[in-house]
C-alpha cells in the first residue's frame, strides 16, 4: 500500500466500547449437539466458551453508546458511521441506518463487508474520510453469527459467536496515529469459507489455517514496512481473535513474541468484525497500552481478506478546535 502522505490530517482514537450478548454456550454444551469434546475444542482453537443472542443493530448500539460516552462526544458531532459487519439484521436496508437511528447520529451511515478484517478496514477508511475533511467518525465492528452457524456441525460450530465492539476516531493538530497499513483480498480464496444467501457456514478448515497464516504474516509486515518500523518496535498486537494456533503461528513467522499478542478468544470465540475492537477495548481497560506504544491491528477473513495497521497510541493529542 503506499505510504501515508506528508501534511495529511491525522486522527486519534478518543472512546472505545464492547458488548457481548448475554447468553454464554459453552463447550460442555456443545457437547450435546455434536461430537466433540471441551478438551478437543480447546486444544484446537483455544476456545472456552461463546456469546449468542441479540441482533446486530442491538449489539452495535450498545458499543457505540459505550464508545461515544467515554469519548465525551455528543452523537451530533459525529461525521460518518462505519459500520463492519457480514451478518446484517436485513439485506435492504443498511443495518448502519438502524444504528445511526438508535445511537441519535445524523450523518452517512453505511455497512461494510470484509468478514473478519472488517473492522480494520473501517479503521483505514475512518482515517481516509478525516483526511478529507471529517473530524470525527464512529467504527463498530459486530457480528451475529449465531444467526449463520449450524451448532450441530463440529467443524464450524466450535468457532463462532456474537459481539460488537467500537471506536471514536477524532482528527487532530499534525499526523495523528495512523503510521502505516495495508488492505487485502484474495478472491481465488472465497470458498475456503463462505455462507450463501440463507445457509449457514461452509469452512475448508486445513485451507483456511493454511492462507489465514500467510497473509496475515503478509500483510502485517507491508504495514511495519510502511511505517518504517521493525517486529521488535511493537509492543502490542491485536490480531483477529479466530484461532489460537493461526494466532501462535503468525506471531512466530513475523517475528514478534506470543507474549505481546492480545489474545480473549477463549471467552469470546470468533466474532468476526468484533473481534478486533473487543480485543483493543479489553487491551486498552487492562492497561496494556501505554502512550507513545506502537500497536499493530492485524487479521484475516473470507473473502479472503486481510487487513493491518500500525498505529502509535496517543491519548493526549491535540484534537482539532471546534
Amino acid at each position: 500500500m503506499p505510504a501515508i502522505p506528508p501534511g495529511v490530517r491525522g486522527a486519534v482514537i478518543t472512546g472505545w466500547g464492547a458488548f457481548l450478548p448475554e447468553k454464554v454456550v459453552t463447550n460442555a454444551d456443545l457437547e450435546k449437539t455434536m461430537d466433540t469434546n471441551d478438551e478437543w475444542i480447546r486444544e484446537r482453537t483455544g476456545i472456552h466458551e461463546r456469546h449468542v443472542g441479540g441482533s446486530t443493530s442491538e449489539l452495535s448500539i450498545q458499543s457505540g453508546r459505550a464508545a461515544l460516552e467515554m469519548a465525551g462526544v455528543d452523537p451530533s458531532e459525529i461525521d460518518a458511521l462505519i459500520l463492519a459487519t457480514t451478518t446484517p439484521d436485513r439485506h435492504v436496508p443498511a443495518t448502519a441506518s438502524s444504528v445511526q437511528l438508535g445511537l441519535g447520529l445524523s450523518c452517512g451511515a453505511s455497512d461494510l463487508n470484509a468478514a473478519c478484517s472488517g473492522w480494520v478496514y473501517g479503521l483505514v477508511n475512518a482515517h481516509g474520510l478525516i483526511a478529507m475533511g471529517a473530524r470525527k467518525v464512529l467504527v463498530i465492528g459486530t457480528d451475529t453469527l449465531d444467526r449463520i452457524t449450524d451448532y450441530t456441525d463440529r467443524n464450524t460450530g466450535i468457532l463462532f459467536g456474537n459481539g460488537s465492539g467500537a471506536a471514536v476516531f477524532e482528527a487532530v493538530e499534525g499526523p495523528g496515529q495512523l503510521l502505516g497499513w495495508d488492505l487485502d483480498s484474495i478472491g481465488e480464496a472465497e470458498s475456503a469459507l463462505y455462507c450463501e444467501i440463507g445457509g449457514t457456514l461452509e469452512m475448508e478448515g486445513r485451507e483456511v489455517f493454511r492462507r489465514a497464516v500467510r497473509i496475515m504474516v503478509d500483510s502485517g509486515n507491508k504495514s511495519m514496512e510502511a511505517a518504517g518500523v521493525s517486529p521488535d518496535d511493537i509492543k502490542l498486537v491485536i490480531p483477529h481473535q479466530a484461532n489460537i494456533r493461526i494466532i501462535s503461528a503468525a506471531m512466530e513467522r513475523i517475528g514478534i513474541p506470543e507474549e505481546k499478542a492480545m489474545v480473549n478468544l477463549h471467552r469470546t470465540g470468533n466474532t468476526s468484525a468484533a473481534s478486533v475492537p473487543m480485543a483493543l477495548a479489553e487491551a486498552l481497560d487492562e492497561g496494556r497500552v501505554d502512550p507513545g506504544d506502537l500497536i499493530l491491528f492485524v487479521g484475516f477473513g473470507a473473502g479472503m481478506t486481510a487487513a493491518s495497521a500500525v498505529v502509535r497510541w496517543m491519548p493526549d493529542a491535540t484534537e482539532l478546535p471546534a
